[in-house]
């Protein structure tokens, strides 16, 4: 139960994030679905192909579908209140890929995949969707940016494998390692710190 909660929430943060990017490019009722559905879903879906859990996760349980439906229709009637888009999807953005790298962590785990895999599986999982977002909205993807960001689901994955050496419980440890994903991306971006440009060290 607190897996399928920790997937539901990750849902309702990147379809809120596609809402969001879909507004801001003024597209209709429908491509602002279409984007909220393939940022919830593109990188799940994509894990769950490469992993052979077929017919794919949303497939299986229409619930996703309903959450993200629900997602459009409560980020297009307070769009007034989510004004700050660049604020507002930061926010929800960054609490997704917390969320999302540990539900593909999860997955690999199931599938008795290795830590590192696991960690790649996480990343994954929490990047892919954005990345579809991006390309349908016409826009760099952040992961390919200077910004920290996969590198910040790298970190949450493998704390998580860290964490569960100590003496506590899988859950707390599954808790910490969202929180560190989600801490990372905040502190990187609040003080600005990035990954080196590769054209600025040409200079």
């Amino acid at each position: 139960m607190f897996y399928l909660t920790v997937d539901i929430l990750g849902t309702i943060s990147f379809a809120i994030s596609g809402v969001l990017v879909a507004m801001d490019k003024k597209l209709d009722v429908f491509g602002v679905f279409i984007i909220a559905f393939v940022t919830a879903v593109g990188g799940g879906t994509l894990r769950d192909i490469l992993i052979g859990n077929t017919p794919v996760g949303w497939m299986q349980d229409p619930i996703y579908v309903f959450v993200i439906f629900g997602a459009v229709i409560f980020g297009i009637l307070f769009r007034k209140r989510l004004k700050y888009f660049r604020k507002s999807l930061f926010l929800f953005d960054t609490i997704g890929i917390g969320l999302y790298t540990m539900v593909g962590v999860e997955k690999g785990l199931s599938a008795g995949l290795l830590p590192i895999m696991c960690i790649a599986l996480g990343t994954m999982t929490a990047s892919f969707g954005g990345v579809i977002r991006d390309i349908l909205c016409n826009e760099i993807p952040v992961i390919f940016r200077k910004e920290i960001y996969a590198t910040a689901c790298i970190l949450g994955g493998a704390s998580y494998f860290l964490l569960r050496k100590l003496p506590i419980e899988d859950i707390y440890a599954y808790i910490g390692a969202i929180l560190i994903v989600i801490g990372i991306r905040l502190f990187a971006v609040v003080f600005k710190v990035s990954l080196p440009n590769i054209y600025k060290v040409e200079q």
